[in-house]
């Protein structure tokens, strides 16, 4: 029986979000952050087919689109239509991190999931067997944190992988780092 030359591949799992300033179609500056660093410090050019990146993008449910609203007639369509144009923003911004993965022809799947993205990050990454989860962190404090909640952080303790935190560089965080 011949033995299999081939190594195993590396899955990195990589979350990524739309900016809080800018929105869909745009990055945050974490999602960017954690993205560069791998292109940069994790996959080395010569390495490429020895990983797949795994890039995840966690849609999380408005609770009430209408909130400000004092009336509203919509029919059933108008909400399907407004599910399939979330769905559409989350493949754009995923395009955003899959075209350069492509240029560079490092091997790549890309996906969206709606939910808590601590919870659905987690989850995911147990689901597609990853060897290691990159997050970006917007370096909050801890008072914001209790109040928003790091995902980076709720990563580190429940993921079953290895995870490794990207910090933005302290020139690229703006004054207020809700502002990713």
């Amino acid at each position: 029986m011949a033995e299999s030359s081939q190594e195993p591949v590396t899955r990195v799992l990589v979350a990524v979000n739309q900016s809080s300033v800018k929105g869909y179609p745009c990055p945050s500056l974490s999602s960017n952050g954690a993205f560069n660093w791998i292109l940069s410090k994790l996959i080395r050019p010569c390495c490429r087919q020895r990983y797949k990146l795994l890039i995840l993008h966690v849609q999380v449910p408005d609770e009430d689109p209408f909130d400000d609203m004092d009336s509203l007639y919509a029919t059933a369509e108008d909400f399907r239509d407004m599910k399939h144009k979330e769905m559409k923003r989350g493949l754009h911004l995923l395009q955003r991190f899959v075209k350069p993965c492509n240029e560079l022809q490092l091997p790549c799947e890309a996906w969206i999931k709606k939910g808590d993205p601590k919870e659905v990050i987690c989850k995911e990454s147990r689901r597609v067997r990853a060897d290691m989860l990159v997050v970006g962190s917007r370096g909050l404090g801890t008072l914001h944190r209790m109040f928003v909640g790091a995902v980076s952080e709720h990563c580190v303790r429940h993921a079953d992988c290895p995870v490794i935190v990207v910090r933005r560089k302290h020139e690229d965080t703006p004054e207020d780092p809700m502002d990713d």
